[in-house]
């Protein structure tokens, strides 16, 4: 793949991300305003009998408490740790993330894509927003925005740049497109200077945007 190509397959940290995708994300008002509609949504289908309420509390449940970026990053450290299972990870990534308890809707079918010091993998849907959630859980709003969406495609440098991250001009950067089909995620390099944290450790220092691969992993 030539530098900075798209592989289409359709076939230190960030809250948010600066300009021009901070302008995508709710303002309080506008947050609060949704929650209000929802509950009173909720209210309405539970009274209804259309919903059960306390299926409802199961569903986020598991979203604030199984789905989440602290299972990608158990992935990620397990692989910096153990050559093995890296090596399956990349060969069979909906396996070997199977190994650790992980899989299910929205991750039947994923790919890891791996940083190395002469490659940097990023990951977008450009059609609407297809995303690991078994690993990541749900995606950020800047993901599912168009500027993301259609700018990382064109200008993946420019777009990392806004995150923070600067690369130099002979590393290659490569732009994966999840879809319904596959779902993609970045395996950052390993920081120097963790080679005597546990794996433990190591999955704190992996946050979300790392494993999408706008930004990198850094040191404690």
């Amino acid at each position: 793949m030539s530098h900075d190509d798209h592989a289409h397959d359709h076939g230190h940290a960030h809250d948010a991300p600066p300009s021009p995708y901070h302008s995508s994300q709710r303002s309080e008002e506008r947050n609060r305003e949704l929650t209000e509609k929802v509950a009173r949504l909720e209210d309405l289908l539970v009274a209804k009998g259309i919903v059960d309420r306390g299926a409802l509390d199961r569903a986020v449940d598991i979203y604030e408490n199984d789905l989440g970026p602290m299972n990608g990053a158990r992935v990620v450290a397990r692989a910096w740790t153990d050559p093995a299972y890296k090596q399956r990870l990349l060969d069979n990534a909906t396996a070997a993330i199977a190994e650790l308890g992980y899989g299910g809707l929205q991750g039947e079918h994923m790919v890891v894509c791996e940083n190395t010091p002469e490659i940097h993998n990023v990951v977008v849907c450009t059609l609407c927003s297809c995303y690991p959630w078994p690993v990541l859980g749900l995606p950020p709003t800047w993901y599912k925005d168009y500027a993301y969406r259609s700018r990382v495609v064109v200008d993946p440098r420019g777009v990392l740049a806004d995150f923070g991250t600067e690369l130099p001009d002979d590393v290659e950067v490569r732009v994966w497109d999840s879809s319904a089909e596959v779902r993609y995620l970045v395996l950052p390099e390993r920081p120097a200077g963790t080679e005597g944290m546990s794996e433990e450790q190591l999955a704190e220092l992996v946050e979300r945007d790392a494993m999408i691969g706008v930004t990198k992993v850094e040191p404690a």
